[in-house]
């Protein structure tokens, strides 16, 4: 046996040892010490369960988001007939269905042969022919159910995208059945905000507001701010020029004494094209910002405007613009969402969990430390010595992946606990029955390692394939358990099996070890 290489992991045992306590070191230091930035403030994030928060179950509208699709699959058909030069009347839209009259017979093979090529999800539903045809188009239902699938998934990413700007450390925000959306927000006592953050379509639209008395062509809208006067609502047109889906980003901007901020839309490069195009060609006319369904404002255009900026002002107060930023950068949901259920966790209860979890870790710890020492002796020492060690390991690797800790996650720290001690029994055992087949004792070593590794590998891998699949399949609170399993298994290998081996090839090296204490 080589010594110097024994020596050489000690000495990397040493290193990441010292490395785990320094990574650690803050949980034990006053919470306003300065601190190196390498080092996290908070070693471990907490989860809802033992640290409090705000728990919201959000139920999207998947049937609202369909009958979005269509109204805006209408507005590309109304552009692409006209530029087939295929006479219409005023497409409407009931439900998901599109009710198209034609001017002419004479235009029902042109307009066939353009759903066919260009709109090849829609199915025409029937054919009026008592006067000028009127076509009904609405989506397959294939369709239509990956519209629905995918208004989750992108409610999902929006709602995500959101609460990470809102600043909320370690959020839960996880898909439930087939339409509803679980946040789980640590450390959220004001739930309140966070709902009307979240449940904001914004829906960004920008209108003409119509020269013309309210008919067919043109809707009013309410105003989101009194207007001069008196007036509470505009006349504006139906079509829409341009929607959020051309914004960039958006920023909050300080404003005037008088106005108060306002936000700055920063527009792509499809988008400043397009709002140059309608402000070259409506100059003089009010250009209305619309926000779900609201007119924020509605800006005198006076000239071609170029460079891609915009602006919404609204008599916002700071938070109101941040948070209205923060939707608009987000992007738009695409479809309106419900809360079906809300619930405010204290941190008392926390403090409970915390406290129960701490005993009955202590406790059982406790146990196994005096069993080991008493039933095993020096080598039962040496196994409570590793099982420290597995503990430091364990908690540095879950603060490094910045994990948060549930209740779950302290059962599988527990899990983990004993699987250590279970892989040292199996190797204490193996060393006493060579040890009693009178082999001497580095003989009994080597022996009894090599014969419980098979038995601790194979029962090892097989938890770990279990806890990744609990990890890639279940849901938060199974997740916080899987974690702490699969790291746990990874540390307990590496201290129950290697790190006790390098202890006695140490000792060996140096002809120290005469007998084992087993």
């Amino acid at each position: 046996m080589n010594p110097g290489n024994v020596v050489y992991r000690l000495i990397v045992l040493a290193a990441l040892t010292l490395g785990a306590i320094i990574y650690l070191s803050p949980v034990l230091l006053p919470a306003d010490m300065p601190l190196p930035k390498f080092l996290p403030r908070e070693p471990l994030h907490l989860g809802l369960d033992l640290r409090g928060g705000t728990h919201l179950l959000f139920t999207v509208e998947v049937d609202k988001a369909v009958e979005n699709s269509v109204a805006r699959t209408a507005d590309e058909l109304r552009r692409e007939l006209k530029d087939q030069k295929i006479q219409i009347g005023e497409i409407t839209q009931e439900g998901v269905t599109l009710s198209v009259p034609l001017s002419g017979s004479d235009q029902r093979t042109a307009f066939d042969e353009l759903i066919k090529n260009r709109f090849p999800n829609l199915v025409v539903q029937a054919g009026v022919s008592d006067g000028p045809p009127v076509v009904q188009l609405s989506p397959s239902p294939r369709e239509q159910e990956q519209i629905r699938r995918f208004a989750i998934d992108q409610s999902l990413e929006t709602i995500r995208n959101r609460i990470d700007q809102f600043g909320v450390s370690e959020p839960s925000i996880q898909r439930q059945g087939d339409q509803d959306i679980v946040v789980q927000l640590p450390g959220v006592q004001d739930p309140q905000r966070a709902k009307e953050l979240i449940g904001k379509t914004a829906v960004l639209e920008f209108k003409l507001v119509s020269e013309k008395a309210a008919g067919a062509g043109n809707e009013k809208m309410q105003a989101a701010n009194p207007l001069p006067g008196g007036a509470s609502e505009y006349t504006l047109d139906k079509k829409v020029l341009m929607s959020g889906s051309a914004v960039a980003d958006a920023r909050v901007r300080p404003g005037t004494q008088l106005e108060g901020p306002y936000v700055e839309l920063i527009l792509s490069d499809r988008g400043a094209r397009e709002f140059e195009a309608i402000t070259s060609e409506n100059v003089g006319r009010n250009l209305a910002i619309v926000l779900d369904g609201k007119v924020f404002s509605a800006p005198v255009i006076r000239e071609k405007i170029a460079g891609g900026r915009a602006s919404i002002t609204g008599s916002f107060d700071i938070k109101e613009a941040r948070d209205l930023a923060i939707v608009l950068r987000a992007g738009a949901l695409p479809a309106p969402i419900k809360i079906a259920e809300e619930r405010t966790v204290g941190p008392s209860l926390g403090r409970d969990s915390i406290r129960q979890g701490v005993l009955s870790l202590l406790v059982g710890g406790v146990l196994v430390v005096l069993f080991m020492a008493f039933y095993y002796r020096g080598a039962g020492l040496l196994a409570d010595a590793a099982l420290v060690l597995n503990i430091i390991f364990m908690m540095a690797i879950l603060a490094a992946f910045g994990a948060t800790l549930t209740l779950p996650g302290i059962a599988g720290i527990v899990l983990t606990l004993g699987m250590a001690v279970d892989a040292n029994v199996l190797i204490n055992e193996r060393i006493r029955e060579e040890l009693r087949a009178g082999k001497t004792p580095r003989a009994a070593l080597e022996a009894g390692y090599d014969r419980a590794w098979a038995a601790i590998r194979d029962s090892n891998i097989t938890t770990l394939i279990s806890g990744l699949i609990l990890f890639q399949f279940g849901s938060g609170p199974v997740k916080g358990f899987a974690v702490t399993l699969c790291i746990g298994l990874v540390t307990t290998v590496f201290t129950a099996v290697f790190a006790t081996r390098m202890y006695y090839d140490w000792r060996l090296s140096r002809r120290q070890l005469l007998t084992v204490s087993v």
